[in-house]
């Protein structure tokens, strides 16, 4: 009697305990539940969920041996342009296991289950990347992400993370599907405004989006998001969710299905959401992502409470905010990904200018919360755009914070005049950011010479396009003129 081969997962050793009994758990509530499909995603490098739909009973073969996986995707810019040749004899991203593009293999992660209440007997799972030898794929970002918590667990801590999401809502005209229109990329769809803006907070602006608002919360709970508010912001049809804290890789995680699910809810009722920083519609206000963030040690308390004044956070807190100001410029490529979110950046515009810290200031790139003995003590990065990659957004904070902590950084004074203060300028443009990104050693130490090259190529082969095209700037600044 010979024993039956062993899967992918399990030759590898790809799974730990809890995974493997959710896995066991998942099969029965597969069965239970009659669920047919499960979408099974990767979060890729822009935070773009990609993936495949899989029946029921193919899926339980992908619990034991994953899923072939085309990997081309992980060269993609954010229209789906290669960065580099496909298919030459060799290629600069110093990955021999993936020249001439060969399957990769998506991993299911079962604790990330869900079901989708708006798609029939339809299940949702994220899975991480592997190459065909069982290797993580070195481009995959919450694989990223997990090496940065594992040195942080081995200095006996973890993290918390308070996601805050603003976005647009528009009422959909014309999704621009004609041949014509379907370019590489496609035209963007033609949209109006779903209420008027710019009285913010007002309960009666709020009530116009009631439906939509509930509507959107209703399923996002369904999915276990632990939302904490749901409320018209500032502009007309924008809207901010919180949620309460997470671990970080439940917090990663959590950001990337919000964001896909606000799009897919909204597009099949005639909406369109976007999460661009700056959408180029008439009189709308810029939106951000502020990311909330504190350490915790093994009894699950928070070491940024500062045990008495002056405070406002503990050296440790301190330390990890000096290390968030020095390595500002290079976490830029990584916390404002896009050249349209470093145009949030406007003075008294709600988004940092300066890399500075100040106590319950929204002026600055760091806003600090609590005080001492205040349990709920913690930094607010204000830095982040919408579309930023939460793993690489949550794994750039981690970087820098540890090493400002092991470095014993100073973040000198609080500022009180933010866009006024003698403090550092931020990268202002996706250009600068990318410089800024290649000089920072630490960031290349942390993530290595392989991703931290490809996070280059990636961004200047974006800039390149940008710089290449005619802008209706130009063409409005100067075709008459001159």
């Amino acid at each position: 009697m010979t024993n039956e081969r062993k899967g992918f997962i399990e030759s590898h050793g790809l799974w730990t305990d809890e995974q493997s009994k959710a896995a066991e758990e998942l099969l029965r509530r597969i069965e239970k539940e009659g669920i047919k499909n499960i979408r099974v995603g990767w979060g890729d490098q822009h935070g773009i969920v990609r993936g495949k739909t899989v029946t029921a009973e193919e899926f339980k073969s992908s619990l034991r041996n994953g899923k072939d996986f085309q990997l081309v995707t992980a060269i993609f810019d954010t229209t789906n342009h290669p960065i580099v040749p496909p298919f030459g004899a060799e290629n600069t991203l110093n990955i021999p296991e993936m020249i001439g593009l060969p399957d990769g293999v998506l991993v299911p992660d079962p604790t990330t289950f869900k079901v989708l209440p708006w798609v029939k007997d339809t299940g949702w799972v994220l899975s991480d990347a592997y190459l065909a030898n069982g290797k993580p794929c070195p481009l995959s970002t919450r694989q990223i992400l997990r090496q940065q918590l594992e040195k942080l667990a081995s200095d006996g801590l973890s993290m918390k993370v308070g996601l805050e999401f603003e976005f647009y809502v528009f009422k959909l005209l014309d999704a621009k599907l004609a041949p014509s229109q379907s370019g590489y990329p496609p035209e963007a769809p033609e949209v109006e405004m779903i209420q008027h803006g710019y009285q913010y907070l007002t309960e009666n602006r709020g009530d116009e989006i009631e439906n939509i608002l509930s509507f959107l919360q209703d399923n996002l709970q369904k999915l276990g998001l632990p939302m904490a508010t749901f409320e018209d912001e500032w502009g007309p049809g924008q809207c901010e969710v919180t949620f309460n804290p997470l671990s970080a890789i439940e917090a990663a995680d959590a950001a990337l299905l919000f964001r896909s699910a606000v799009k897919q809810l909204c597009r099949r009722n005639g909406y369109h959401a976007s999460f661009m920083a700056i959408p180029k519609v008439p009189n709308v206000f810029p939106s951000g992502w502020h990311m909330h963030q504190s350490l915790v040690n093994s009894a699950g308390e928070n070491v940024f409470v500062a045990s008495e004044d002056p405070g406002p956070l503990s050296k440790i807190g301190m330390n990890y905010l000096g290390g968030l100001l020095d390595r500002a410029p290079g976490t830029a490529l990584l916390t404002t990904p896009t050249i349209n979110g470093y145009k949030r950046q406007r003075p008294d515009g709600f988004a940092p200018t300066k890399a500075s810290w100040a106590y319950e200031n929204r002026g600055s790139m760091l806003r600090v919360i609590g005080g001492p003995k205040n349990s709920a003590s913690r930094i607010e990065n204000r830095i982040g755009e919408p579309t930023a990659n939460p793993y690489l957004y949550i794994a750039s904070q981690l970087i820098a914070g540890r090493d400002g902590i092991a470095r014993s950084s100073d973040p000198g004074d609080s500022v009180t005049a933010a866009y006024l203060a003698d403090r550092p300028v931020l990268p202002r443009s996706l250009m600068e950011a990318v410089t800024a990104f290649k000089q920072d050693d630490v960031l290349k130490r942390e993530l290595g010479d392989t991703f931290h090259n490809y996070m280059v190529m990636l961004k200047e082969f974006e800039v390149n396009r940008f710089l290449s095209a005619v802008t209706d700037w130009e063409h409005n600044e100067y075709f008459e003129m001159y």
